[in-house]
């Protein structure tokens, strides 16, 4: 590790949570420099929904640069776009009754969220946007400003203003409706909040701690958005491309959101890529209005192209994710009742799935020791308390159990809590 800490940033950090110098990869398996195999519950933060190196993806993808296809062309005309949207649409858009404009707005979610937020009010003419507590939406300042995360939004340097953070779905308990305070903020001259532009939320918050919105209050917090003609923004980054089982997190609840934010595993190959869908009524761009140099990765195009032939031709993979997400649950579940002085409960979707622990410090713990044994796991949370089981969703029975035994062991091995007030 000496190359590193004598050349790179101190802003690393993931390279301190997982000490060891990667080598090569295949579907959910890491390798390291000293041949040891690691097993994978963390897909690259949600960018490898696909696996590493997915054999189908990667023929193309070769295929394509040994053809000297396009690969950087701004926002230019190449066949490799033309056939991802063609694609898109078909196998992604048309069969869910959806029709959206798609903008390439950088390599990045945040470049995804800021466009979104820009947008949202050039259309309205208003300035304010609601996120929610706990909500994660990109690091630069637009996103940061719509994100809860203290600690994040302390890295901006400057206030961040124009954005106003209302209660997440369940954020005060069961007994309290969330979206009943957030409306009566609204319909009250005197809350003193002005009418938003837009609101954006996550349907699931992962680094939030794997919060999940339930189906009726994202029914509801649409209804909400059309009375008050208000932009509903989805970002769906880490939750969408099948993490949740159906390809949109927010299908579930059968809503159509204004504007969605894809990035991360819509790449395919784990290749930068980033869209942000717009309803037709609100694609009121001129021209170069919202652009950047990294908007036409064409590498990117031809495995996300092949990524969706793959994979979303039908519901098979659909189903499967939502197969093993429950096998998933049912284990946590039993892992969370065999240690209750140290896990709370057990929450997520699909293949998304955390573990609450009592503390962060105990979470953290678990994920180091998870490792130690073979095991790539993260902890998310304001306190990363959440340990958080996010596999490739190509992951096999074989290797998804095997995960799981680890994750059992370490909490089984681990020394009672004392003194330590639990997390809500």
């Amino acid at each position: 590790m000496q190359t590193f800490e004598k050349h790179e940033s101190a802003v690393r950090s993931y390279i301190r949570d997982f000490p060891a110098i990667f080598t090569t990869a295949s579907g959910h398996h890491v390798y390291d420099e000293d041949g040891r195999r690691y097993i994978d519950f963390f897909a690259g933060a949600g960018v490898l929904n696909y696996g590493h190196n997915n054999p189908r993806l990667k023929e193309k993808v070769i295929a394509y640069l040994a053809g000297d296809g396009i690969v950087h062309s701004l926002d230019m005309a190449t066949d490799a776009k033309r056939t991802f949207l063609d694609t898109f649409f078909d196998r992604i858009l048309r069969p869910r009754g959806l029709n959206y404009k798609v903008q390439f707005p950088g390599p990045t979610g945040t470049n995804a969220v800021e466009a979104a937020l820009k947008l949202a009010r050039k259309v309205t003419g208003r300035h304010l946007v609601v996120g929610f507590t706990n909500g994660f939406h990109g690091m630069t300042l637009g996103s940061l400003s719509v994100t809860g995360n203290g600690t994040k939004r302390g890295g901006a340097g400057i206030p961040l203003s124009h954005a106003l953070h209302m209660p997440f779905c369940g954020y005060h308990g069961d007994g309290v409706d969330t979206l009943k305070v957030f409306e009566r903020y609204l319909a009250d001259s005197g809350s003193g909040i002005d009418l938003p532009a837009a609101v954006i939320v996550e349907t699931v918050q992962g680094e939030g701690g794997i919060n999940v919105g339930s189906v009726a209050w994202l029914r509801e917090l649409e209804r909400l958005c059309r009375r008050h003609d208000i932009v509903l923004i989805v970002d769906d980054i880490q939750m969408g491309c099948g993490r949740t089982g159906p390809f949109f997190s927010f299908e579930i609840a059968g809503i159509k959101p204004d504007i969605v934010c894809l990035s991360k595993s819509i790449g395919g190959y784990g290749l930068p890529m980033a869209l942000t869908l717009i309803a037709p009524r609100l694609d009121q761009w001129s021209p170069g209005e919202h652009n950047g140099t990294f908007r036409g990765n064409n590498v990117a195009f031809v495995a996300a192209t092949e990524a969706i032939e793959a994979y979303w031709s039908d519901n098979a993979f659909e189903l499967d994710t939502l197969r093993k997400g429950k096998r998933v649950a049912t284990r946590l579940d039993k892992i969370a009742g065999m240690r209750p002085d140290l896990i709370a409960t057990r929450r997520g979707r699909g293949l998304i799935q955390g573990l609450v622990f009592n503390d962060g410090a105990t979470a953290g713990q678990a994920a180091r020791t998870a490792f130690s044994h073979g095991l790539i796991i993260e902890t998310a949370g304001p306190q990363g308390e959440v340990l958080k089981i996010m596999p490739p969703l190509t992951i096999d029975d074989e290797a998804l159990a095997a995960g799981l035994d680890i994750i059992a062991r370490t909490v089984e091995s681990m020394a009672p809590t004392r003194g330590i007030d639990k997390v809500a």
